[in-house]
């Protein structure tokens, strides 16, 4: 039997305030199996990219319930979250967030020694070199090009070893190709880890490579939100077939 790695029950958040605030997400569940990829898919404005930084714990909730691997996020401390985030939770994003100060090797080792791992620089070396910049060590950001500074990103993301790794629009940044590219890294990557993948994207080609999408719309799920719902659909297409 599947083991349940996210569930997120009648999820509710506003952000901003007065006559600015804006109902995101409106009592949103979702489950996810443990080494499942989903891509969650939506609108501009659908609140797909909350939906993923609530599953992230960067985003707390109003209301409702958030557990991820069996610890409920709701009830953690910031600094509890923060450890929780650090050790478990792996995040890529849009614009890769490098420190342009910082060598590609620092960029990943840095966060390792701030989380006390030993050996930070080595396994951030093991890191980027299964990510295939073994040979831009000591470049930093600005000297790579966007595809290599979202390799770091990735090398980043992946370094703790977490159970969950979310991406936000990981190729929205980058040309087809290297799109093509990034996200054959991920979707190797989470299969020789056997992690769960959650991303954001409005690339229908990168959406249809997650072994299930979830559809949002004006911050709710109107598909796709169980596990379930791909072995339903699966069903009905080779029905009809």
């Amino acid at each position: 039997m599947a083991r349940t790695i996210i569930e997120l029950k009648n999820a509710d958040l506003t952000l901003g305030e007065a006559a600015a605030a804006v109902h995101v997400l409106k009592g949103v569940s979702l489950t996810v199996d443990a080494g499942e990829s989903v891509g969650i898919v939506g609108p501009s404005g659908s609140g797909k990219s909350t939906l993923l930084m609530v599953l992230a714990g960067l985003e707390r909730l109003d209301s409702g319930e958030i557990v991820i691997d069996g610890t409920p996020l709701h009830g953690l401390s910031e600094d509890r979250l923060a450890d929780f985030r650090g050790r478990n939770v792996g995040i890529v994003f849009q614009s890769f967030h490098l420190i342009p100060n910082m060598t590609a090797l620092e960029n990943v080792a840095v966060p390792l020694e701030l989380a006390n791992v030993r050996n930070a620089f080595d396994v951030a070396r093991q890191e980027l070199v299964a990510v295939g910049l073994g040979d831009r060590l000591t470049h930093y950001p600005g000297q790579l090009s966007g595809g290599e500074q979202q390799r770091v990103a990735i090398a980043r993301a992946l370094a703790p070893s977490p159970k969950l790794l979310i991406a936000d629009e990981p190729t929205g940044n980058l040309d087809a190709e290297t799109g093509r590219q990034i996200a054959d890294l991920l979707f190797a990557e989470q299969r020789e880890r056997g992690m769960t993948l959650v991303l954001v994207t409005h690339d229908a080609a990168l959406a249809g490579r997650c072994a299930r999408q979830v559809q949002v719309r004006s911050g709710e799920i109107v598909s796709g939100g169980h596990p379930e719902s791909r072995a339903a659909s699966v069903h009905q297409e080779a029905a009809s077939a």
